[in-house]
């Protein structure tokens, strides 16, 4: 099977981006298969995850300005030369199936050029966001969301990452297809050291701030614990954060770690995983955790964490419920059963998980795709 995988770029860490490692080295190692990937704007950088040395890059060189909309004139009038690129490499490399990843330009255009190829698209964030903007759309959000129910139409299959997100699309090709656990580890975290984790992009969204709000009064009870916040972000933001912690006097019990290639060694010496976002789709770094045995604390956010957390991995908080939030978290580490509990439980849950379950998944929509070609 010949398959193409396009997404902006490998460079950054992101959920994305780990997701298509893993799920690219799976098809990549599976005898027959040839794996192709495609950028927008990798500008020459080497991929942040491990590739499989036989999967085949190409980098269409566009270079969109992401600090603009891609509706600015500077970015639109790049348009013509990124559709004629990517129609040349497909017509090129003639692959069996094309899988659209990440959520720019090519989502528009991709279903309309080289029509004989099953194409489908991927969605890695809750339509949720979109949810008040339809209610009562400007004329030109209105006509937009037209179009981009036209596209989502036309693509063979739309892959999302739970059922709660089918009732925001309006078409009937819609199939659910968790992420894949990225890895297993034999060891566990042995739920004794006083520290607390979240990971993920540093974003307005992941609601990091909130987060610092709320173990500013945790360690008014509780002074001997300390959080790790792992990812990067755009350095304003960056530096937003961190002045609202030494804003707050409690820079020496939560950090800022920047990103890291050994996550799992991080999770595996922590106790807790913290996430406060204001909307997940189906949030990886959940499943990581579990992996880990550690039990969950989260805002009950559409629509991710639910799908993954019930009562016996971890506890969900109504979103913003800050006070809440820090005497269910303060009631938890008080109760080493409970905690233990939720640890061994979060493991098995993760087993639904692993890579060779949700691959099958993968595998059986490209064949009976190809079939129906």
């Amino acid at each position: 099977m010949n398959i193409v995988f396009i997404i902006d770029q490998v460079y950054l860490h992101g959920g994305i981006e780990r997701v298509l490692s893993i799920k690219a080295n799976y098809l990549a190692q599976q005898e027959g298969n040839k794996v192709h990937i495609i950028t927008t704007e990798q500008k020459e950088e080497i991929p942040c995850y491990a590739f499989d040395k036989n999967i085949i890059f190409r980098d269409l060189g566009i270079n969109y300005n992401r600090r603009k909309s891609y509706f600015h004139p500077k970015n639109l009038k790049k348009l013509p030369k990124h559709i004629s690129r990517t129609k040349a490499v497909l017509k090129t490399i003639n692959p069996d199936i094309v899988v659209v990843c990440s959520h720019s330009v090519d989502t528009y255009f991709v279903p309309f050029i080289v029509k004989d190829i099953p194409k489908v698209k991927e969605f890695h964030y809750s339509r949720f966001i979109e949810k008040d903007k339809r209610k009562k759309p400007s004329l030109f959000k209105k006509y937009f969301f037209k179009f981009a129910d036209y596209v989502e139409s036309k693509y063979d299959k739309l892959v999302i990452l739970n059922k709660d997100e089918s009732d925001y699309y309006k078409t009937d090709n819609t199939v659910v297809i968790p992420n894949p656990l990225t890895f297993y580890p034999d060891k566990v975290s042995e739920l004794s050291n006083n520290t607390i984790i979240t990971a993920g992009r540093i974003a307005a969204v992941k609601g990091h701030d909130i987060l610092i709000d709320i173990w500013e009064e945790f360690t008014k009870i509780r002074k001997d614990w300390q959080l790790l916040i792992f990812g990067n972000g755009e350095p304003s933001y960056v530096k937003m954060l961190q002045d609202k912690i030494n804003s707050a006097g409690i820079q020496d019990t939560i950090k800022l770690m920047g990103s890291t290639n050994e996550i799992k060694e991080e999770m595996i010496q922590s106790s807790v995983f913290v996430m406060t976002s204001h909307n997940e789709c189906f949030p990886l770094v959940l499943l990581e955790a579990q992996a880990c045995g550690l039990p969950i604390v989260s805002f009950d956010c559409p629509y991710g964490p639910r799908n993954i957390i019930d009562k016996n991995t971890g506890v969900l908080i109504t979103p913003y419920d800050n006070d809440s939030f820090v005497d269910q978290l303060d009631n938890l580490l008080n109760d080493t059963d409970r905690i233990q509990n939720m640890g061994k439980k979060a493991r098995e849950n993760s087993k639904k998980y692993q890579l060779d379950v949700v691959m099958k998944l993968w595998q059986e929509m490209f064949n009976d795709l190809i079939h129906k070609k």
